[in-house]
This record gives structure tokens, sequence and C-alpha cells, in this order.
């Protein structure tokens, strides 16, 4: 009976050991069979022989930048070939992206026309350039508000919109104070609306329409040209 008794002792023991093997296998086959999750693949950075042509002149002019992620937002929205600068001689307030032909007639204005226009008429340094932005998903803004379905530049990155300029002897001039104001600032601003023009495809400045009353806006779509 003894005997008996160990025998059918260990034959529980084995078989208990036998479920602990099955449960531990199920519970193996278990975790390997959950789903691995999916990474996001990063958008696709600017390599197009146009852009790597524009960045080369940034470059040269010793512009630092970034490159930023081509993005198609919706709604007729994109940032295609574009850069932030990060720095163009003089610090700049709110630049986002910009795409890079726009971003490298903006930084030769900076150089080439505002700060030289700035000594002449004004006897100063430009140590900060003030704008509204780039980028924005929107819509033309018209004398009567934005129309309804037709994209500003601004909605691919294609647009900048300059505010002001701020003197190493503490003056600021801005379009929406002294474009009017007669005198050497509104001189200083004339001058450098003249040159933009020379530039830039598209700008418009407070004499175009009242939604530019306080800032010049330079944009490199259209055909060239438009200068108001």
């Amino acid at each position: 009976m003894v005997g008996q008794g160990k025998s059918a002792l260990f034959g529980r023991m084995v078989a208990l050991l036998a479920l602990a093997g099955l449960a531990a296998c199920a519970d193996h086959s278990i975790v390997h069979k959950r789903p691995m999750a999916s990474a996001s693949r990063p958008a696709p950075l600017p390599d197009s022989a146009a852009f790597r042509q524009c960045t080369a002149r940034l470059d040269a002019a010793q512009v630092r930048y970034t490159p930023l992620p081509n993005q198609n937002h919706g709604g007729g929205c994109t940032v295609i070939d574009a850069v932030k600068l990060m720095d163009i001689g003089t610090p700049t307030a709110n630049l986002g992206a910009m795409t890079c032909p726009l971003a490298a007639t903006f930084a030769a204005w900076a150089r080439y026309a505002v700060r030289p226009a700035a000594r002449l008429y004004l006897g100063s340094e430009v140590v900060r350039i003030e704008t509204f932005g780039t980028y924005a998903c929107r819509d033309v803004r018209g004398t009567g508000g934005t129309i309804a379905g037709k994209r500003s530049e601004h909605a691919h990155a294609n647009a900048v919109d300059v505010a002001a300029f701020v003197l190493a002897d503490g003056r600021r001039v801005s379009v929406l104070s002294d474009w009017h104001a007669g005198g050497a600032t509104a001189q200083f601003l004339k001058i450098i609306h003249q040159s933009a023009c020379k530039r830039f495809p598209t700008v418009l400045s407070p004499d175009y329409n009242a939604a530019h009353h306080d800032h010049f806006h330079f944009d490199m779509g259209g055909k060239g040209g438009y200068c108001r």
C-alpha cells in the first residue's frame, strides 16, 4: 500500500509539472502573437535639384538654416522645399517655414538693402527685423476680408510679412507708424520697398489696401513685377 501511495503521489506531481509546462508554453505563444506597433515614418526632407541649388546660394552667403520636411497639411496648404532661417546676419522675429527661394531672397534683401539703407538714411544699424510670420494655412486677404477659395502664398510658406525694424540707437521704425510719416524714416521704408520690388515677384505695401496697412507683404508667387 505504501508503494502504491508513493506511486500515486509521484504520478500527481508529474501531471502537475506537465500542466505547468503547458501553461508556460501557452503564455509564451500569446506574447509572440501580439502585433508589433508600427513606427511612423518621418516626412522626407527636400532633395530636389532646385532645392540643392537654392541651398547652395544660402551656403555661399553664409546664411544658417535648417531644411524642413516636405509636408501636405491638407486643404491646399503645403510646405515643400522649405527651410527655417536661423541666422541671416540680423536677428529676425517670427520666421517660420519658408520656401528656399523666398528665404534666399529675403536674406539677400536684408543684407544688401535694409542694412545699407538704415546706415545711409537713419545713421544707425538695424539690430532686429520684426515680421508677422511666414506660413499660415489661409486664404488671400483683400479689402473686404478673406477671399474664399483663393489660397494665399502664405499657405505654401512662400510669403513673409515684414512689420518693423529696430535700430541700434533704440529707435523702432514700423510700417504702421512711419510709412506715411514723412522724413528720414519714411524715406528709408520707401527705399527698401523699392529694392524689394526688384527682388520679389510680388510686393504689397500700405498703398495696396487696408489689409496691408501695417506691413510689407513679399512673396515668390505670380509672374513678377507686381509692386504696390
